[in-house]
């Protein structure tokens, strides 16, 4: 549809234009000015694509109106209309950008010939609109996976240095020389606030949200040096914060401190996890660094001992071995004559350390939290085995639902859809798994992250489609999924240590 605007002080020559335009043409929304100040007007309002002026009008002249409307309209184009065809009304209009001139009177065929030019030209710049749109709209969906993607990688050592670093690049956020991790924790009925919740992450411009992992969000926020710390996670707290129903208290934030290299991440993201577990206050935030004391330093060897292990018997499922060490850590404060009260205080430690185990595997578990404050041992041993019990149930429930053959569905999916802008929450979504728990199959059982997978997957049929001397190096790379062919070369070029046009030419050359 092409929006058109005739400008005349004279109604006869308005319809007159206005009859040819309707018999010879279609799709066009025609409408009419008899003055130059009501086109002004009429194009702020309607936005005209094409413009017929007329130069000899009283008030403001044709040119005059031009002039006006392409310093405050630049695209849109215009067709002068005269009876003085002189070298001086050309030669402006040729410096206002006139797209034609037409002389009054002119034949119907040459004022057709005329018009059909300049609609074509406008119907091209139209779709190279369209297409830029299409182009911007689908960018955008990317870059809201590259981020989800990216979030995991960093949390969780699933990092692919080149695939990081191209990702990183495609967001509109760089990276800072500072970053720290804060946690969302929702209720279980507020999973549909999740894009209201990364949009007001991306309208601050700093930071990447993850993928949601059970009623966990976690946020990689990055320092901006403009405010203190605690400033600027307190006003992001804050604006997630406005989202929630004000009657409903479960939104909490955990916040953990800030680190320099992108490799201390993790242990930000641990710390916020911690700053959770205290999460029915009136302040629905809790800083890390404002935690009681703990009894567990997250930087301490002993605390690596009981991740690696409590990590190694979930990862096998093996619960009896693990709660009898939860029981003899108990029996040991007990025999040692600490007060219940100070032990409570320790088991809730390590049972939130199991919890964001099992989290981060991708399975959803209860916050465990002791109800109140122990009255003795006996209460406290009989909380610690109901909470232990119910992780142990969460963990059988899911791992009935994902069957054992999840590794090859997610294989076999990945491998007939590699063409297609993959991320690991689509495949997540098509395998009915969490995001984590997909990324850590592919750690275990094939020692490969999923996006090093897609990619051998691609670069495989990149080198059967080198085969077709007729297909460009261009057209193979978007075959294959990769809409920038120089990424696509920086890939190739990292897996196979030459260049893709290098490797066709020593490969299929006669």
């Amino acid at each position: 549809m092409v929006n058109v605007l005739i400008v005349d002080d004279e109604q006869t020559e308005r319809d007159g234009l206005e009859l040819i335009l309707t018999r010879h043409f279609d799709n066009l929304v025609i409408r009419q000015a008899r003055n130059g100040r009501l086109a002004i007007e009429m194009t702020a309002q309607q936005k005209p694509d094409l413009v017929f002026m007329d130069i000899q009008m009283p008030g403001i002249s044709g040119l005059e109106a031009i002039k006006q409307l392409h310093s405050l309209h630049s695209s849109v184009k215009f067709i002068l209309v005269t009876a003085f065809a002189t070298f001086e009304y050309a030669q402006q209009a040729l410096s206002l950008g006139v797209q034609a001139y037409i002389v009054k009177p002119s034949k119907i065929a040459e004022i057709v010939k005329t018009v059909e030019g300049v609609l074509h030209q406008i119907k091209m710049e139209q779709q190279h609109t369209e297409e830029s749109k299409k182009d911007q709209d689908t960018l955008e969906k990317a870059m809201a996976v590259f981020e989800t993607d990216v979030v995991t990688q960093l949390l969780f050592d699933h990092v692919h240095e080149v695939h990081l670093n191209q990702l990183v690049d495609l967001l509109d956020i760089p990276m800072a020389d500072e970053t720290f991790v804060m946690s969302l924790l929702l209720p279980p009925d507020a999973a549909e606030m999740y894009p209201a919740v990364k949009e007001v992450v991306r309208k601050t411009g700093s930071g990447w949200t993850g993928a949601s992992n059970g009623r966990q969000v976690p946020i990689i926020v990055f320092r901006n040096g403009k405010n203190s710390f605690r400033h600027q996670a307190i006003t992001l707290a804050n604006k997630i914060l406005t989202l929630r129903d004000s009657r409903k208290t479960a939104w909490f934030i955990g916040i953990g401190n800030v680190y320099g290299p992108t490799g201390k991440i993790k242990q930000s993201y641990q710390e916020s996890l911690l700053a959770t577990r205290n999460f029915q206050q009136p302040v629905h935030y809790q800083f890390y660094t404002d935690l009681p004391a703990l009894t567990l330093d997250l930087s301490s060897p002993s605390y690596k001992t009981y991740e690696q292990t409590f990590y190694e018997h979930l990862r096998h499922q093996q619960w009896d071995p693990l709660i009898a060490e939860i029981k003899t850590i108990t029996e040991g404060l007990e025999r040692k004559n600490k007060p219940a009260i100070q032990a409570q205080k320790q088991l809730a430690e390590l049972l939130w350390l199991i919890s964001s185990i099992l989290s981060d595997m991708g399975i959803p578990v209860e916050l465990p939290v002791y109800p109140s404050q122990t009255a003795g041992y006996k209460q406290l041993r009989e909380e610690t085995a109901n909470m232990l019990e119910r992780m142990k149930y969460a963990q059988e429930d899911h791992s009935q639902q994902a069957d054992g053959d999840s590794i090859e569905q997610i294989k076999h999916y990945i491998i007939d859809h590699a063409h297609e802008d993959l991320s690991l929450e689509i495949i997540s979504k098509e395998a009915g798994l969490s995001p984590i728990y997909v990324s850590k199959l592919f750690k275990e059982k094939l020692g490969i992250n999923y996006i090093s997978f897609l990619t051998e997957c691609r670069l495989e049929k990149a080198k059967k489609l080198m085969r077709d001397p007729e297909k460009s190096m261009k057209e193979i790379s978007i075959e294959i999924g990769y809409h920038d062919p120089n990424y696509f070369s920086k890939v190739f070029k990292k897996a196979f240590h030459t260049s893709p046009t290098d490797y066709r030419k020593k490969t299929f050359s006669l």
